[in-house]
């Protein structure tokens, strides 16, 4: 099997691996070059516990009027300026929040009293991603980050699931499994073994050379539009698959068991090889309609498990001081139980950052003892009842794009986010 086969393969496959939208020199007229560049950082993990977290039980406790079971208010635990539920106890499996305050509080920000709007699944989703809650057109922000920092690199936007959109900016790319990863790293050699290339040297090298010359063969001749765009599109898919090859030595052995260890793995090794700008990294099952306690227990360990890997990992590598690190979901859970001793979807809930030029060790924003939130003052980021905003999606989003320098450039404009200037918040990030 040759390389252009694998990359239909791997489309029929549902791999998702797809030419980027920023077309090679080739489109330009110029001559192409017959390789990519690396992108080098910052790299972008949004984490999405998929379903609706139970904040109380991590980042916003409260231990006052039944709206948990596990603990009391005398419990709740500090570390600096952050309180946190104690969970040890009930942690089987995974990272309590003890451990994980513990590692990573002073590089943690919080936002608490997150103003979600709805309390249904797809819209939150929608709007936690986007920034905008009334339309299926607008890219997420890793999405649009990678259209903005990265368009020409191979997997610029990896998702492993949650809302997705793109914005026809950049594409979808889906690799779940390392096995996946490595066909498309080696798509020269048998079964994806480097050892055992399809070709010897001289003839690949002959073969390269000579797609190099066909492109500028085509280039320098008129055509229509959409036929030098195909063209363009095609010789970009070959240069794809041959930067690939550099996220060989990156891939483990082994896959790691957690859920959300695999997919950063994957996303970690596309990030070290520079071809990768975000990865939208996501578990499901929090919607505890059911047994809130027990099951939030066992999938907030897991979440906060997940990102503590991708940190390590990260060190190892040698890229976690590039990297950035969003942790979110769709929605809340009531602050009372119901019938089944579970809790239903509330509209109000919590965001954390970790990462690159993040100032931690901070928390914002609040709710009471109803978990209904407290306005925040956009310019000083303290509570402020009479002078406050409830903090929404939109503006989260805004300072995203303000944090990533890509909130002037042409695709952010064409995906405006309605928040005047009074509203922006000022310094979320430090």
């Amino acid at each position: 099997m040759n390389r252009r086969e694998l990359l239909k393969l791997c489309g029929s496959a549902g791999l998702g691996f797809a030419a980027p939208m920023a077309l090679p020199p080739l489109c330009q007229g110029a001559e192409p070059k017959g390789q990519l560049p690396d992108y080098v950082g910052p790299y972008y993990a949004i984490f999405n516990a998929s379903g609706g977290w139970d904040t109380t039980y991590l980042m916003d406790p409260k231990g006052v009027d039944g709206i948990n079971r596990l603990y009391k208010e005398g419990d709740i635990l500090t570390h600096g300026k952050h309180k946190f539920a104690p969970t040890a106890k009930q942690v089987q499996k995974g990272i309590s929040n003890e451990d994980f305050f513990r590692k990573y509080g002073s590089e943690l920000l919080v936002i608490n009293g997150l103003d979600y709007s709805v309390n249904n699944h797809a819209p939150g989703s929608r709007y936690m991603a986007t920034g905008k809650l009334d339309s299926l057109a607008y890219p997420t922000f890793a999405a649009l980050v990678a259209s903005c920092r990265g368009p020409d690199v191979p997997l610029a936007f990896l998702t492993f699931g949650q809302y997705s959109a793109t914005g026809n900016l950049v594409p979808m790319s889906r690799v779940p499994y390392l096995n996946s990863m490595n066909l498309l790293a080696n798509a020269d050699g048998i079964q994806g073994n480097s050892r055992s290339p399809y070709h010897d040297d001289f003839v690949t090298d002959r073969i390269e050379r000579a797609l190099k010359e066909q492109a500028k063969a085509r280039a320098a001749k008129v055509r229509l539009p959409r036929v030098e765009r195909s063209q363009s599109m095609l010789y970009a898919a070959q240069l794809n698959s041959k930067a690939l090859e550099r996220v060989t030595p990156y891939i483990p052995k082994a896959s790691p068991k957690g859920r959300l260890s695999l997919q950063a793995d994957i996303a970690l090794a596309s990030f070290k090889a520079g071809v990768c700008v975000s990865a939208n990294l996501s578990i499901g099952q929090f919607d505890s309609h059911g047994n809130n306690d027990p099951d939030q227990m066992r999938l907030i360990s897991e979440f906060l498990d997940g990102i503590d890997y991708m940190l390590t990992k990260a060190e190892e590598l040698k890229i976690r001081d590039k990297l950035v690190i969003v942790i979110q979901s769709e929605m809340g859970r009531t602050p009372t139980y119901n019938k089944g001793q579970g809790k239903d979807h509330w509209s109000i809930g919590s965001i954390m950052f970790i990462g690159q030029d993040i100032r931690g060790n901070r928390v914002i924003g609040a709710t009471d003892n109803n978990q209904l939130p407290t306005p925040v003052n956009a310019k000083s980021l303290s509570n402020d009842r009479e002078k406050g905003i409830r903090v929404r999606p939109e503006h989260i989003h805004k300072a995203l794009r303000e944090f990533a320098r890509i909130d002037k450039h042409k695709f952010s404009s064409q995906f405006p986010l309605k928040v005047s200037d009074k509203d922006r918040l000022r310094g979320l990030f430090g």
